[in-house]
């Protein structure tokens, strides 16, 4: 089962990437006629056949060049220099391809080529970003259509005076002596090229981002044999055999996430609740260890600070004064999707437990004080890094007494230090990461609130709710003061 799993995984990625080239081709192609059409005078069949040859090669050079550097993580791709090269190239082909053969032109392609793809590094436009709600996929796309037209027009403009600038210093027998009207003629025609290409370019990353980060189903059809003996093994083989930064890893843990927030895959979800309890154990697992690496990696990196390990890490957060440390801080939101997906799921699976479990595996597995732990194990850690002193009280003070202190700084400093911190990404990072943290604790605390307060009374909501086995941020006392927090709704 595993194996056809695997295979099958791969031919849906496969797929996407051939259904990618073929809908790219199909714009190219609507624009190349566009731009013969309107711009370009009278050419002979054979000229235009030739020409729309070239202008898909280039096309094509750059869209293999896009699918090979864009990854759901933020990381610094060595295949990045590829994608300058094949941008420079592609760029001088597409002008020459529709303006015909010029020296003068294919530097210009070529120039706004190499501008375009430094554009799209400098931006970090490889990153596959997800859609926070998931459309079909003509929708999808038409939404982007607008703001990818509005961005070629920039960028056109901009390329074109780079390249007339870089212009100033070709050799002499470069530049060409022509009439008024000719010239301003041959300005138009190159501009519009170069707007040409740029829109191509713009409708196949939007179309690549579209296609990439559709939903994918890890499930057999509705009804086969494989869905009523066991439909929820080929999300969970390729949960725990992908690599952590392939596309496969994302697209499993995207539809994981949607099974246990929403009530059209039920069948799915119910499956999850079998009574011999493996199945969800291997869920449970599945959401936990991402946001355990994260607790982990997160104290990783306090290690080798000073004494005062929270104020350090806050100190360099808001005034980057270790840029070894700062980057190695910044690695740590390279899984930030995944990371607020396993939350969300584990969050929504063990709410939908108390009254979807009908033989009680959830509970009688410790899953529940497991996923309590791991996400207050890691908001705690989370808040650590946004600058928060975590301190334990007297038990004699506020029920479940917590207190989670700013870290403090002299009254002159704190405005500007506090603005340098909140336009850093690693804090909004952070920030969205406690926010969602927070918000799935909370979803639990709702579901199991009477429950939660019972054990509370009778003095037994840590045996209860609060794993037995060392936390992977904090101590059991931390975990514990946190939660009576949460479940006097203060927690914030």
């Amino acid at each position: 089962m595993c194996s056809w799993t695997a295979a099958e995984s791969d031919i849906a990625v496969k797929n996407r990437l051939v259904g990618f080239l073929l809908w790219q081709s199909i714009l190219s192609s609507l624009i190349f006629l566009a731009f013969t059409m309107t711009i370009v005078s009278w050419r002979s069949a054979t000229a235009i056949f030739v020409s729309f040859f070239s202008f898909h090669l280039s096309q094509l050079l750059f869209s293999v060049s896009l699918s090979t550097v864009l990854s759901p993580q933020p990381k610094f791709r060595r295949s990045l220099p590829v994608l300058l090269t094949a941008a420079a190239i592609s760029g001088s082909l597409s002008t020459v391809s529709v303006c015909g053969f010029n020296g003068r032109l294919g530097f210009k392609g070529f120039a706004s080529g190499l501008f375009y793809a430094s554009f799209h590094v400098y931006k970090r436009r490889w990153v596959l970003q997800f859609p926070i709600i998931q459309r079909p996929l003509f929708f999808s796309f038409k939404m982007g259509i607008p703001s990818a037209i509005i961005r070629a027009l920039k960028l056109s403009a901009a390329a074109y005076l780079f390249s007339a600038l870089l212009l100033v210093f070709l050799p002499h027998h470069f530049s060409t002596d022509l009439k008024l009207g000719n010239f301003f003629t041959q300005h138009i025609i190159s501009y519009a090229a170069c707007f040409s290409m740029f829109l191509c370019w713009e409708l196949t990353h939007h179309l690549h981002q579209v296609l990439h980060t559709k939903r994918f189903i890890f499930s057999p059809p509705k009804g086969s044999a494989a869905a009523e003996t066991n439909p929820s093994e080929p999300l969970l083989a390729t949960l725990e055999e992908s690599s952590p930064a392939s596309l496969l890893k994302y697209l499993a843990y995207l539809d994981l996430c949607m099974v246990c927030e929403n009530n059209v895959d039920y069948w799915r979800r119910a499956a999850f609740f079998e009574e011999t309890g493996e199945t969800y154990k291997r869920v449970a697992a599945v959401c936990l260890r991402p946001l355990e690496q994260l607790a982990s990696k997160l104290v990783q990196g306090f290690e080798g600070s000073s004494d005062d390990k929270t104020f350090s890490i806050s100190d360099q957060l808001q005034s980057p004064t270790n840029p070894r440390q700062n980057s190695k801080c910044h690695e740590l939101v390279n899984d930030f999707q995944v990371y607020t997906w396993s939350a969300r799921a584990l969050s929504s699976l063990t709410s939908r437990s108390r009254k979807e479990d009908r033989f009680g595996v959830a509970q009688l597995s410790g899953s529940n004080a497991a996923a309590i732990s791991t996400l207050i194990a890691c908001l705690l850690a989370v808040e650590t890094l946004m600058g928060k002193k975590i301190s334990l009280q007297p038990s004699h003070q506020l029920m479940g007494a917590f207190s989670t202190k700013s870290a403090t700084f002299s009254t002159g400093r704190r405005d500007v230090r506090t603005g340098k911190r909140r336009d850093d990404p690693l804090y909004s990072k952070a920030y969205a990461m406690a926010d969602v943290l927070r918000t799935s604790i909370y979803g639990i605390v709702s579901a199991f609130h009477h429950e939660m307060l019972t054990s509370a009374k009778a003095g037994l909501l840590e045996k209860d709710w609060i794993t037995s086995s060392k936390p992977p941020f904090g101590t059991r006392e931390l975990l514990l003061q946190k939660l009576h927090l949460f479940l006097d709704f203060q927690a914030s």
